[in-house]
C-alpha cells in the first residue's frame, strides 16, 4: 500500500492544431481518413470486457454521402442489459477498492494516448460518423475529451482535500466513495467528447456505468472505447451498449441497482427517464444521482450600441457552425432597427461565402445534418417559415439529400417575437432574427428572457458597459453559460463549465468539479481520541 500524499499533475487545456496544408497533422488525417473508409468494420457490444454479437445490426452510414457504408453495430437488448448490470456489480467490487492514484493513472494514459496516438483516428471517425469539420472534429474529439480526462482526475484530488474542522480531542475526516450500484450514461451524436465523458466521469471516482451512445455516433464511441481498453481500465468498469433507446433505456433505468443517471440529449426523453425513475423508485436500492443536460434555444441579444462586425462573426459562428446541431448554437436573435441595415447587409454578404460539403474539403465551413430523421425535421421548420406571412427567409432556405443530408445556413426575419422558429428548438442551421424597435428596448429583454423554455446558453452585445451590466442583470436566468461579445458557444473545459437550468437541465457543470462530486458519496468520520468513562453531564451535579 503506498504511504505517500500524491499530487495530480495540474490540466492545462490541450492545444488545438491547425492542420494548415502542409503540416503533419493534416497529412496523418487524410491517410487516418482514407483507411477508416477502406475498412468496413462490425462494432460488438463490450460487457465485462467480452464482445458481444447479438445479431440484431444496423448500419453505419456517412452522413455527408450515403454511399459510403463504414460498418455495422450489434444492438443490445434487455438480456444484455442485465448481464452488463451483473457485470458492472462485479467490476465495481476491487473498481472501487483500487488506489485511487491508479484510477487516475489509466484516464491521463487514455488522455495522453488520444493526445498522441489516437488523435488522428478518433478525429477521423468523428468527421466520417458525425460528417464535421476538421476544426470541430479537433476540438471535440481531440482536446475536449483530453481535457475532460485531465481536468477531471484533477478536481477529484481536489474535492478529496476538503476536510473538516477537528477540535481539541477528536480527529474529523470526509471519505469520499464512489455511489454504489452503477451509472447509466446516455450519451449524445453531436459531441465525441460528451460521449466520452459522460460514463468515465463516475469511473474516475470508483463508480461503473453503463454506456448507451447514440445511434448516430456508435463509430466514434467505439474508438473511445477502445482507447480505453488500451489504457488499461478492467473489464465492466464500462460497459458498452449501442442499441435503441427503449431496449436498452428501459430495462436500465428500472434496475434496482441503478444509483445514477448521467445524461444528454433531448428534453422530452429526460423529462421520461426522471418519470420512470420516479414512478419505480419505490423498488430502487438508492435515490438516483439525477443529471442531465437538454436542449436550449439560445440567444443573441444586441444593443444598439454593438460591434457590428463581430456580431456578424458570433452569429455565422453561433448558428452555423456543425450546421448548428450543439445545444449551446445560436437559433434567435435580437437585433435593434437602428443598426439592422448595417447588420443584414454585411451579415447576408458574409453568409453568402459559406463553403458546404464532403469534411474531406478542407475549405468547407459546414457539411451535412447527421441523419433523415434531422433532415426531415429541420426542413419541415424551414418551409413553415417559407409559408408564414409574418416571416421571410433571408438567407438559405434550401436543401438537398440526394447525396448527403445538406441544408444550407438559413436566416428567417420575423415580425413576431413568438414566431414558431424563435421558440422551439430545431438543432440544425436555422438563425430566426427578430428586429426590435430602440425604444422597446426593456420589452424586448423582457421577451428574450420569457420567450423560451430552456436556459442553456446565450451572449449579449454591447460597446456601452452599463448596457452590458444592465442586459447580464436582467437575463440573469435566462442562460447557465452567458456570454459578453462573443458567440454563445464553444464552452472550455476548465474555463466556461457547462450547463443550464430551466427546461436545459440539472445545471450540474460538466467540466468542473461540481460534475465530479455529483459521483461521489460523501462519508464523515469522527474519532474521538479520549473517550469519557461517565455518563453523567456537568450540569446534572447537585
Amino acid at each position: 500500500m503506498s504511504n505517500a500524499y500524491f499530487s495530480i499533475p495540474v490540466p492545462y487545456n490541450e492545444p488545438i492544431k491547425s492542420y494548415v496544408p502542409g503540416s503533419p497533422e493534416r497529412e496523418e488525417l487524410t491517410q487516418k481518413i482514407n483507411e477508416l473508409k477502406s475498412q468496413e468494420i462490425e462494432i460488438p457490444l463490450i460487457i465485462g470486457g467480452k464482445e458481444i454479437k447479438t445479431g440484431n445490426t444496423a448500419e453505419l452510414r456517412v452522413p455527408h454521402d450515403h454511399s459510403v457504408k463504414l460498418g455495422v453495430y450489434h444492438k443490445a437488448g434487455a438480456k444484455e442489459v442485465e448481464m452488463a448490470v451483473e457485470a458492472a456489480l462485479e467490476a465495481r467490487k476491487t473498481w472501487a477498492d483500487m488506489p485511487w492514484e491508479h484510477r487516475v493513472s489509466i484516464f491521463l494514459k487514455a488522455a495522453d494516448l488520444l493526445a498522441g496516438p489516437y488523435r488522428a483516428t478518433l478525429n477521423g471517425a468523428t468527421m466520417l460518423g458525425q460528417s464535421k469539420t476538421v476544426y470541430q472534429a479537433e476540438i471535440d474529439a481531440a482536446c475536449e475529451l483530453i481535457d475532460f480526462w485531465r481536468f477531471n482526475s484533477y478536481y477529484m484530488g481536489e474535492l478529496m482535500k476538503d476536510q473538516p474542522y477537528s477540535p481539541p480531542g477528536m480527529w474529523n475526516r470526509t471519505e469520499y466513495r464512489p455511489l454504489e450500484g452503477y451509472t447509466f450514461a446516455v450519451t449524445p451524436f453531436n459531441f465525441t467528447s460528451i460521449a466520452g465523458n459522460l460514463p468515465t466521469a463516475p469511473a474516475i471516482v470508483g463508480g461503473v456505468a453503463l454506456w448507451k451512445p447514440a445511434s448516430s455516433a456508435v463509430y466514434s464511441a467505439y474508438h473511445i472505447m477502445k482507447i480505453l481498453q488500451e489504457a488499461g481500465l478492467p473489464a465492466g468498469v464500462v460497459n458498452f451498449l449501442p442499441g435503441s433507446g427503449g431496449d436498452v433505456g428501459n430495462p436500465a433505468i428500472m434496475n434496482p441497482n441503478l444509483s445514477g443517471i448521467h445524461f444528454t440529449g433531448s428534453t422530452e426523453v429526460f423529462q421520461n427517464m426522471w418519470k420512470t425513475i420516479g414512478d419505480n423508485i419505490h423498488n430502487s436500492k438508492y435515490y438516483p444521482r439525477i443529471v442531465g443536460e437538454t436542449g436550449g434555444k439560445d440567444f443573441i441579444f444586441a444593443h444598439n450600441s454593438a460591434d457590428v462586425d463581430g456580431l456578424v462573426v458570433a452569429a455565422i459562428r453561433g448558428a452555423f457552425e456543425y450546421q448548428g446541431q450543439k445545444c449551446s448554437a445560436a437559433s434567435r436573435a435580437y437585433i435593434p432597427k437602428s443598426i439592422w441595415p448595417e447588420f443584414k447587409e454585411k451579415y447576408t454578404a458574409e453568409v453568402a461565402k459559406i463553403k458546404m460539403g464532403d469534411p474531406e474539403d478542407f475549405t468547407n465551413f459546414m457539411c451535412a445534418v447527421i441523419d433523415k430523421g434531422a433532415f426531415k425535421s429541420i426542413t419541415e421548420y424551414i418551409d413553415y417559415a417559407k409559408n408564414a406571412s409574418d416571416a421571410e427567409v433571408l438567407t438559405g432556405g434550401n436543401y438537398d439529400d440526394s447525396k448527403g443530408w445538406f441544408i444550407e445556413p438559413t436566416t428567417v426575419v420575423t415580425t413576431d417575437p413568438r414566431f414558431k422558429t424563435m421558440e422551439e428548438e430545431i438543432f440544425g442551421p436555422v438563425l430566426t432574427i427578430y428586429v426590435y424597435d430602440d425604444e422597446k428596448y426593456e420589452e424586448t429583454l423582457e421577451l428574450c428572457d420569457t420567450t423560451s423554455p430552456y436556459a442553456l446558453t446565450g451572449c449579449i452585445w454591447a460597446q456601452d458597459r452599463y448596457q452590458l451590466v444592465h442586459m447580464s442583470d436582467k437575463l440573469r436566468n435566462a442562460a447557465g453559460n452567458f456570454y459578453m461579445n462573443d458567440k454563445p458557444t464553444a464552452a472550455v473545459v476548465g474555463q466556461q463549465p457547462f450547463g443550464g437550468a430551466r427546461a436545459s437541465g440539472t445545471n450540474d457543470k460538466a467540466g468542473s468539479a461540481m460534475n465530479i462530486l455529483r459521483w461521489m458519496s460523501v462519508r464523515t468520520l469522527k474519532e474521538t481520541t479520549v473517550p469519557p468513562h461517565d455518563w453523567r453531564y456537568p450540569f446534572m451535579a447537585e
